[in-house]
């Protein structure tokens, strides 16, 4: 604690300089005050990590390493042509990969595969307990939107995708728990 900070204190506290050596150490004191009174609680809260996508240029391929090489459970493969992408589920235990393998030549799978072309880690997916309003709150805090309104993902709940400039170079899905 600066000095600065001790003598505030003491005029918080009413004290005069000279009172200070027979106050506890600073160390012992502790403030009762909450710190995080005064912030508003959010109305929605961030839950677990739902998946991480893995762009594939070759599904059966990919599939083939994470059922036979790996000995992990795998989904059949589901086409979800509003999201341009087919997709297989790899199971962990305590979260899923995502396999994401292009439908259709406007897939924005398409497009991160001919910029890297091994595939590699797309997105990531994390469950929010109330979507509508996660997205009114990042709108306020000027978080871009890949879409306009929610859209229905590939475990049948509404996703929405934030700009990965805003994220830290990382594209987040959050997804309706």
């Amino acid at each position: 604690m600066t000095a600065k900070m001790a003598s505030s204190l003491l005029k918080v506290a009413g004290l005069s300089r000279c009172a200070w050596h027979t106050l506890p150490s600073v160390r012992a004191l502790r403030l009762t005050v909450p710190v995080a009174q005064g912030v508003p609680q959010s109305l929605w809260k961030l839950g677990r990590l739902n998946h991480v996508a893995i762009a594939v240029p070759d599904l059966e391929k990919a599939t083939a390493l994470y059922r036979d090489v790996l000995g992990a459970q795998v989904s059949a493969t589901v086409p979800l042509p509003e999201h341009g992408v087919y997709t297989v589920f790899v199971e962990l235990g305590n979260t899923k990969l995502e396999l994401l393998h292009p439908l259709g030549e406007k897939s924005p799978i398409a497009g991160f595969l001919q910029k890297n072309k091994a595939g590699g880690m797309h997105h990531i997916c994390i469950e929010v307990d109330d979507i509508n309003a996660a997205i009114v709150d990042l709108k306020e805090k000027k978080i871009r939107l890949l879409s306009p309104e929610p859209r229905i993902g590939a475990h049948g709940k509404p996703v929405m995708f934030l700009h990965p400039k805003d994220c830290d170079g990382v594209l987040v899905e959050i997804e309706q728990a």
